[in-house]
Order: structure tokens, then C-alpha cells, then sequence
């Protein structure tokens, strides 16, 4: 193992340290190797000089202590690109840390590169101008999704045991789902944003895309707690990998809903996720409960809300800079240049509200909803988004918004509400991961995670894509 890139989960590789099986340095050269070879185009930069430095005085007694860690491009790292996946930012660089790297630091991971992003986050394909097209390792021809694409295909592509995502609408969960990766959304707050946070539309998270439910588990008791610099940012919560096999779910509620009755899903994802919760419902000793589940579809209000913030980033350069942006998001900005005004910025927050309430009366009546992560396996790396699901031409039905808004649609519900929601790796369909999409209560994160253990356990899943290396090895 020590000349190629550790194909275990990133707890496995601190034990093969702490063995004195491999050494850090080792882990790391064979990783900056596999990018230089990989035909993924999963890294926007590379920091050799300093992860090997970092390696070398590696304290593996630390969580995360030599464990090479892949950072998503939206990230800060200090004296790294902060370019948000733009031409626009092309020459912009990080003064700053983020809160979650200086934990991730702190905790001996060695930060060694930088992975690709959709433009601003805002799509499931990782597709650019300014660093071209993105590929998923199980089907080259296919995305990882996005907006954490890059990070999906790294890890899954057998090149970084674990790197972070961000989750806005689902950017770890349809990456995850889409290349058969492990993905938490935790509750809004719980690792926190800053420095210099941007708080406004209270439906960003940070996190991981990972091989194993303890490699998430650990990567949040490494990340998670109060900062003051993030003042919707929760408490610190201890025992994240030690608790994860003391739940009891044993008569807790489930529903299964894989549309979450306003989603467009491929039949044959349907039943074979259907199969798969009501397994999971069996094997934990949960109640399977029957109820109607209909979270209405938000991507035009989640859309509007969330280019608020964007309009404030691009300020006076726009819209001189639109021929540098890509063909999403100069469709969603004419759209709100067309739209926006105080009256749709209301009726947003209106419909947030309503959401919220839809959400909150399903969780009176369940502890769980079990629903798909995509509408479909991974559509065409390059795009165009996904438009047909199952044979059905969604644009023709009901038009070009609901088609395209219908990518997002069974995972921004929960960024909407702030609720945590994972996805899990569940099989293949035509040779394509398959993720099953679990939603909890507010700050139950611990107990979706118990459900995923049992999953782990019990269907477990191959770390990496069958097909990660271009030689099949």
C-alpha cells in the first residue's frame, strides 16, 4: 500500500499509522502521485510543498493525525485559490482559514489539495469554465454531481480517503448518492461557518464526503460546536464515533416517501429503495408508518433566496461579467433580474415558512423519512442537467423550471428547514450508484447515523468505485 493511495476509510489509514504500517509521508506521496495520474479532473489546486511539510511532523495520535484531507474549492484555505469555481474570481486567493480547516488542522489532517466545485455551488453537475468538466470514477462518461463533485470523485476515485463538502441543496448528499459515498446534511449550525460569515439563506452546511459512517462520524466530533464567530452555530456535541453503536431504534416511526410527494423518481430506483427502508425499517426494529408526505417543491423560491447572496458577491461586476459565467447560472440570474423584487422576496420567505410547517407536521407523526438522494442515476458529466426521469421528457410535461428545478427537489426540503438528512450507498442501478436518503429531526444527526451503521453493516457498500483507477485496478 505504500505506493499507491490508501483505499481503506481515513480511520483505518490513522491505524495503519499508529501500527507503523505506512508512515504519513508515505500515504501522502502515493495521493499527490494518483492526482497526477488521475484522469478525473477532481483537483483545482495543489499544495505539495506545504502537506509534505505538514506530513512530516504528522502527530498520529491525533483524530485525523497524517490523514491526507482533500478541501472543496468553496472552502477558505488560507494562501489557497478562493475563486468559488468562477472566472469571475479566477485570480482571488484565501486570507483565511475557515473555522472547519483550522479544526480539521488542529486535528492533524494534512490539507494537500483542492477539489473542484460547481459555479457558486449552485448545480448537481461539476462542469466549469474555469476548470472544465468533472468525472464520476464508476462511469467516466457521467458526473459526480455537484456542487461537491470534485470531492465526491477524489474519494470515491480512490485518490483521498475523506474530503469536505458543502451541503446548500444538497451538494454532499447528490454527489454522495451519485457515487456511492457515505454523505451527512447535518442540523443548520452544527459546524460553523465562519469566519466573516455569511449567514443569509440559512441553508448552507459544511461536512464531509466519506467512505464510512465512522469517518463522518469522527470528521464531526473533530468539526462540530459554538464559534463565536457564527452565531447560529449549536453547541458542542461529544461522542460522535464512540456512541455510534449504542442507539437504540428500536419502535421509532418511519415513513417511507421516495418522492417526497412532489419529486419525479425513476420507478426503478423506486422499488428497489422501497426494498432497501423497509429492511433497514426491519433490522433496527422501527414501526413502518403510513401517512401522506407532500413537501412541496421549492427550486424557484430556494433559487431566488439563495441568489441574494450571490448577487452580493458579484456586485458591480455584474452583469459585465456574465459572459464568464456558466450557461446555470446566467439562466438563474436573468431569472431573478427578470423577478426579483420585494414583493417575490416576501413570497419566498412566506413559502419558507410553509415548508417548515409541512416538514414539522410529518415529523408529529414519524422519526424518519426514508426517501431517494436523485431523481435517477448520474446524468452526462459535461450536462446538460437532467431533464428526463424514467423515459419521461419532465420538460415536455411541465415545463423547463419544474424539469430542471427537479435535480434538487427531493434534497433542498431539507436545507429549507434546517433538518439533517444523510444519504446512504444502496446498491447499483445499470452499473451506477444508488443512494437511499434518510431525514431526521432537528439535531438527531447521532441517530441517522445509527441507521447507517446498520446499513453498513448489514448491505456493505465497496469504498471505492470498482472502476476508480483507469487500469481497473
Amino acid at each position: 500500500m505504500k505506493n499507491e493511495p490508501w483505499q481503506g476509510d481515513a480511520c483505518s489509514l490513522v491505524d495503519a499509522f499508529r501500527a507503523g504500517d505506512i508512515s504519513p509521508r508515505e500515504a501522502l506521496d502515493a495521493t499527490l502521485e494518483a492526482v497526477d495520474s488521475s484522469d478525473l479532473n477532481a483537483f483545482s489546486h495543489i499544495d505539495p510543498d506545504a502537506a509534505r511539510a505538514s506530513a512530516d511532523a504528522s502527530d498520529v495520535s491525533l483524530p485525523f493525525g497524517g490523514v491526507p484531507i482533500a478541501i472543496k474549492e468553496l472552502e477558505p484555505v488560507a494562501g489557497w485559490p478562493y475563486t468559488y469555481a468562477s472566472l469571475v474570481f479566477r485570480d482571488d486567493t484565501s486570507a483565511f482559514d475557515s473555522t472547519m480547516v483550522t479544526r480539521l488542522r488542529g486535528a492533524g489532517g494534512v490539507l494537500f489539495g483542492q477539489t473542484t466545485a460547481s459555479e457558486f455551488g449552485f448545480i448537481n453537475c461539476t462542469n466549469t469554465k474555469l476548470h472544465g468538466t468533472t468525472r464520476n470514477p464508476w462511469d467516466r462518461s457521467r458526473t459526480p454531481g455537484g456542487s461537491s463533485g470534485g470531492s465526491a470523485a477524489a474519494v470515491a476515485g480512490g485518490i483521498a480517503p475523506i474530503a469536505s463538502g458543502g451541503d446548500g441543496g444538497g451538494s454532499i448528499r447528490i454527489p454522495a448518492g451519485f457515487t456511492g459515498l457515505f454523505g451527512l446534511k447535518s442540523t443548520f449550525g452544527r459546524i460553523p461557518k465562519g469566519p466573516f460569515t455569511h449567514q443569509p439563506p440559512l441553508t448552507v452546511v459544511t461536512g464531509c464526503l466519506s467512505r464510512s459512517v465512522r469517518d463522518t462520524a469522527r470528521w464531526f466530533d473533530v468539526c462540530n460546536g459554538f464559534d463565536q464567530r457564527d452565531n447560529l452555530s449549536l453547541p458542542r456535541v461529544e461522542g460522535w464515533e464512540a456512541d455510534l453503536d449504542s442507539f437504540d431504534l428500536a419502535g421509532k416511526r418511519a415513513v417511507i416517501s421516495i418522492d417526497l410527494g412532489s419529486a419525479f423518481v425513476d420507478p426503478v430506483q423506486t422499488a428497489m429503495l422501497v426494498e432497501r427502508a423497509e429492511r433497514l425499517i426491519d433490522l433496527a426494529g422501527m414501526q413502518r408508518v403510513d401517512i401522506v408526505v407532500k413537501l412541496p417543491e421549492g427550486g424557484t423560491e430556494w433559487s431566488l433566496t439563495n441568489l441574494v447572496g450571490l448577487a452580493g458577491l458579484l456586485g458591480d461586476r455584474y452583469p459585465a461579467c456574465v459572459a464568464d459565467l456558466t450557461f446555470e447560472v446566467q439562466f438563474v440570474m436573468a431569472m431573478a433580474v427578470e423577478r426579483f423584487s420585494l414583493w417575490t422576496a416576501g413570497a419566498a420567505e412566506v413559502f419558507r415558512i410553509f415548508a417548515n410547517e409541512a416538514m414539522a407536521e410529518v415529523f408529529d407523526q414519524v422519526d424518519f423519512i426514508f426517501a431517494a438522494s436523485n431523481p435517477d442515476v448520474a446524468f452526462a458529466a459535461a450536462g446538460p442537467l437532467a431533464t428526463t426521469v424514467g423515459g419521461v421528457d419532465l420538460i415536455a410535461e411541465y415545463g423547463i423550471e419544474r424539469a430542471l428545478s427537479n435535480n434538487g427537489a427531493l434534497t433542498i426540503p431539507a436545507n429549507l428547514t434546517g433538518n439533517p438528512a444523510v444519504s446512504i450507498p444502496s446498491g447499483t442501478v445499470d452499473g451506477l450508484p444508488v443512494g437511499l436518503q434518510v431525514i431526521g429531526r432537528h439535531h438527531e444527526e447521532q441517530l441517522l447515523l445509527a441507521i447507517a451503521r446498520i446499513a453498513e453493516r448489514e448491505f456493505p457498500w465497496p469504498l471505492v468505485a470498482p472502476t476508480a483507477h483507469p487500469t481497473g485496478s
